[in-house]
């Protein structure tokens, strides 16, 4: 050995830490919930304007079946959010399948979101083949970061890692974005994501955190 230190960066020792000692966590399937409704403790919405409709319906194709959590409607941003979820610093994990959409195909995460305004957003598209990360201030979303990746009509797992200001956003298990941002801080919920037209299904939704 060269007698050197093995750097550990923030983000890998607070998730290690997390996962060690993870004081709220939690995972829903959707296959419990009765076709048509939400999961209790979900409430949905929009930011900006739109009709979004969300709700849980039955899925052949579904990683576990029989059910998934489906967008079906139309808006600027839906989102659709787990309220009791609290978090601060952690990781949130759902898999996802882009169906349809002539403006968009996206499928996203949020975490830290405090109102219909004000949250991260982590977002793969599959019209643009690539993953993105924003933060929505007051109603307003700004590009952190993007990159190329492939993203096609068929089920993905998306998870992100967060921990202070550190973020990294994971696609099929390959790190696609690392990143350090501090504009929203403190405890938000977590839940999911799309933008326009997307129909997207959502599945195996889970979190942890402290």
């Amino acid at each position: 050995m060269d007698g050197k230190l093995r750097k550990i960066s923030p983000l890998a020792l607070a998730i290690a830490m997390l996962t060690a000692t993870a004081a709220l966590a939690g995972d829903e399937k959707f296959d419990t919930v009765a076709p048509g409704t939400l999961p209790a403790d979900w409430i949905c919405g929009v930011t900006g304007k739109g009709s979004p409709v969300w709700k849980v319906e039955a899925d052949a194709s579904a990683p576990s079946k029989p059910n998934v959590l489906r967008q079906s409607g139309t808006g600027t941003f839906p989102w659709c959010v787990k309220q009791s979820a609290q978090i601060t610093d952690g990781f949130v994990e759902v898999k996802f399948k882009p169906l349809a959409g002539r403006e968009d195909q996206a499928g996203g995460l949020v975490w830290r979101f405090k109102d219909a305004n004000n949250y991260y957003i982590a977002r793969a598209n599959a019209l643009e083949n690539n993953v993105s990360l924003y933060h929505t201030h007051n109603g307003r979303r700004v590009t952190i970061k993007y990159v190329d990746a492939p993203v096609a009509k068929q089920w993905h797992t998306l998870r992100v890692e967060f921990a202070g200001k550190a973020i990294k956003v994971m696609l099929d298990g390959m790190q696609y974005i690392t990143a350090e941002n501090d504009q929203i801080a403190g405890a938000g919920a977590v839940g999911v994501w799309t933008k326009a037209d997307s129909v997207t299904a959502f599945d195996d939704f889970s979190y942890g955190g402290q």
